[in-house]
């Protein structure tokens, strides 16, 4: 597995943080509360990694009736709504914590989310003290995945050349910033979710623990 990296950027939730799982579920269950027809995987599987404004707008065009404001206001409710499920029980992904301490390289977040609940998840996750001043929220940029600008914003920030920097990623949005900004990738994503032209252009792992593995013996 190569590497010779000299910064790394993570992904936030779903990479360092267990919270895609859970914020996914409750994406799921507010929208079909409202009447939305979708099942579990396939809400999963269409909003993994996507900007909330994108899930929303798809979640309105399944809704018989869909108010003004229901944009607006479904998005509060469901961001509160998360908050309170991952105050609940919320886990570091395997191996973030060991990985994290023992990185020599700069490292950063840059997540599709807003920062505030990038800080959340992370200080219920016990990471928080390893990115103070390190995290970059697409909602701050004016930029989302898959574009590669939140990425390149972040590079810029840590003074690395985007050639230079690693992307440790779980959705395929994310992948494709990585790869768009010119930088080696890293997935976590299941392999068999990986179309066959971005599988052969990146490296599959099945754990922080191994990428901890590779870097650190």
């Amino acid at each position: 597995m190569a590497t010779g990296f000299k910064a790394i950027i993570f992904d936030c939730d779903g990479t360092l943080v267990d919270s895609e799982t859970p914020g996914l579920d409750v994406l799921y269950e507010e929208a079909v509360k409202l009447g939305a027809r979708m099942t579990r995987e396939e809400a999963h599987a269409e909003f993994r990694g996507r900007r909330m404004a994108l899930c929303v707008e798809s979640i309105g065009r399944r809704l018989a009736q869909r108010p003004a404001s229901f944009e607006a206001d479904f998005t509060v409710h469901v961001r509160q709504a998360m908050a309170a499920r991952f105050s609940e029980g919320l886990h570091p992904m395997l191996g973030a914590l060991a990985l994290v301490s023992r990185l020599q390289q700069p490292f950063c977040v840059a997540t599709n989310g807003p920062r505030e609940k990038a800080e959340l998840t992370l200080g219920l996750t016990g990471l928080l003290p390893y990115f103070e001043n390190r995290i970059f929220s697409a909602y701050e940029v004016g930029s989302w995945k898959p574009s590669p600008e939140l990425f390149l914003h972040a590079a810029r920030a840590l003074g690395v050349e985007p050639r230079h920097c690693a992307v440790v990623e779980d959705s395929l949005p994310g992948i494709e910033a990585g790869l768009a900004a010119g930088m080696r990738v890293y997935s976590l994503c299941q392999p068999e979710t990986v179309p066959p032209d971005l599988a052969a252009r990146i490296e599959q792992i099945n754990s922080l623990a191994v990428l901890d593995q590779v870097l650190h013996g």
